[in-house]
C-alpha cells in the first residue's frame, strides 16, 4: 500500500468513526483515540473538562508511544474494519 493509499484509506475509516452513532466499548475508543491521535502527530494534552477521562486518554497514549505515525494508522484502520465495520 502507497502511503498516498494508506492516507486516503485512513481518512475514510475517519468519516466512517465520525459518522458512528452505535454505542462502542470504551477501550475500543480510547485505541482509536490514541491511534488517531499519533497518526495526526497531535501529542498536546486530553482536552476533556474529566479529569478522570484525561487520565484515561493519557494512559491510551503512553501504552501506544512506541509506534509511529504510518503504523497508528494502520492500526486505526484494521480497529475499525475488523471490530465495527466485522470486514
Amino acid at each position: 500500500m502507497t502511503n498516498e493509499e494508506l492516507n486516503t484509506e485512513f481518512r475514510e475509516a475517519v468519516f466512517f468513526m465520525n459518522s458512528y452513532t452505535k454505542p462502542l466499548p470504551a477501550d475500543l475508543l480510547l485505541k482509536l483515540y490514541a491511534y488517531f491521535k499519533i497518526a495526526n502527530k497531535n501529542y498536546n494534552n486530553p482536552g476533556s473538562k474529566t479529569p478522570l477521562i484525561n487520565a484515561f486518554k493519557a494512559n491510551a497514549l503512553i501504552q501506544a508511544q512506541s509506534i509511529n505515525a504510518e503504523e497508528a494508522m494502520r492500526k486505526y484502520i484494521n480497529l475499525v474494519n475488523k471490530e465495527i465495520k466485522k470486514v
